[in-house]
């Protein structure tokens, strides 16, 4: 009984010598064992904070949880008490979060947080509220630098909205994503692109296939590819690569290719929706054009869509493998538009050397999203070469 007095005594008559402006307890579970009792261990966690009372310290109590129960008494007692759990995941680094449960007298932001332990300290990540974040901008169009195509989009895809490129692997999400912020570049615009499921030389492949100078535009500083690892980033750590790229870097395009492997970031998959649209609204907001990818399962014929976001987009863009006189062949269309008109035909396209290539309306097919069209006019409409399938 004596090791607890003599303990907790030495440790006043120290504050008193050194005059700390902070004071760490690490941690609580040591006093409970030499407490021995959990009526001691209170009276004593009452004592050090009466101690303390009017000392101008700001004390810390650490508590590794390590008691069978919850010890709310100690929390009335404490002016603030801030949660940290460590989350296992099936696979990839351990995600780690915070949440503020009391603070007496101050106004906090509540919610879990994510953070990370790193040389030099913590980096937390405070949940993102889009309706903290306002800008006055101009909702004009941005253009893909296809004329084709712009005409199918109205013009383009206006600032401040997101819209979803989604179709099965390989169909041209990626390369269409890809157009639009090496084109925004050229404008002298800032682009970013998190890349979840390919590498940088896949992109750099990609992009000298169908003559896009990626090369240049990044030397020059206005397009950065940010390859993401799905296992090691947490929803909190992306939102704020996202916010960075915004706010710091002046990024007017932000290309997240794709959502499929974003989903693998997120240990949760019921809060995705609500990740997404809290970090969709935030974008449009500051005036930025979102693009997401998102690739279906399937290739031709019924396709599967592993999360359905296209009620959160502005305009949804469709691209499909179909099949005629034994080749395959690309459609897209614009299926969905918030913001103006838009062209409702589907049109092929094909991806070569010279970019992307936009032929007339398929006024002479039916069927054509489900892969299996079927011939009904009297002159064959498609485009006449069929070179690069690059994708």
């Amino acid at each position: 009984m004596l090791e607890l007095g003599e303990t907790m005594q030495a440790i006043f008559e120290r504050v008193k010598e050194t005059r700390p402006t902070r004071v760490v307890f690490d941690s609580l579970s040591e006093v409970r064992l030499l407490a021995q009792s959990p009526l001691r261990y209170r009276r004593q966690i009452l004592a050090i904070k009466h101690f303390f009372n009017g000392r101008g310290t700001t004390v810390v109590l650490l508590d590794d949880l390590s008691s069978a129960q919850n010890d709310l008494q100690l929390h009335s007692i404490c002016h603030g008490v801030v949660l940290l759990e460590q989350i296992p995941v099936d696979y990839g680094a351990e995600r780690r979060r915070l949440r503020i449960v009391k603070m007496r007298g101050t106004r906090y932001r509540a919610g879990f947080h994510d953070f990370m332990i790193e040389t030099g300290g913590l980096t937390i990540f405070p949940r993102l509220i889009a309706s903290e974040h306002h800008k006055a901008f101009a909702g004009d169009f941005t253009p893909s630098g296809n004329a084709e195509l712009d005409l199918m989009l109205g013009g383009g895809l206006e600032r401040g909205t997101n819209a979803l490129f989604i179709g099965g692997a390989g169909v041209g999400k990626s390369s269409l994503a890809l157009t639009f912020a090496v084109t925004a570049a050229i404008r002298g615009e800032h682009s970013v692109i998190f890349a979840f499921d390919e590498g940088r030389g896949t992109i750099d492949a990609r992009a000298r296939t169908i003559g896009l100078p990626l090369q240049s535009v990044i030397d020059s500083g206005l397009v950065r590819i940010q390859q993401i690892d799905p296992a090691e980033v947490s929803p909190g750590g992306f939102a704020h690569m996202v916010r960075q790229a915004v706010e710091a870097d002046g990024a007017r395009i932000v290309v997240i290719d794709s959502l499929n492997g974003y989903l693998n970031a997120i240990p949760d998959g019921r809060f995705l929706i609500l990740q997404m649209h809290e970090l969709l609204s935030y974008l449009s907001q500051l005036g930025v054009l979102t693009i997401l990818v998102l690739a279906q399962h399937g290739l031709v014929g019924p396709m599967d869509t592993p999360l359905d976001i296209s009620y959160l987009s502005d305009a949804v863009i469709m691209l499909r493998y179909f099949e005629a006189d034994g080749s395959v062949r690309r459609a897209l269309s614009v299926v969905k538009k918030r913001s103006g008109n838009h062209e409702h035909t589907i049109r092929e396209f094909r991806l070569s050397a010279a970019g992307i290539s936009v032929g007339p309306p398929l006024t002479q097919f039916t069927g054509i999203f489900s892969g299996t069209p079927r011939y009904v006019g009297e002159r064959e409409p498609l485009l006449t070469e069929n070179t690069d399938d690059s994708h």
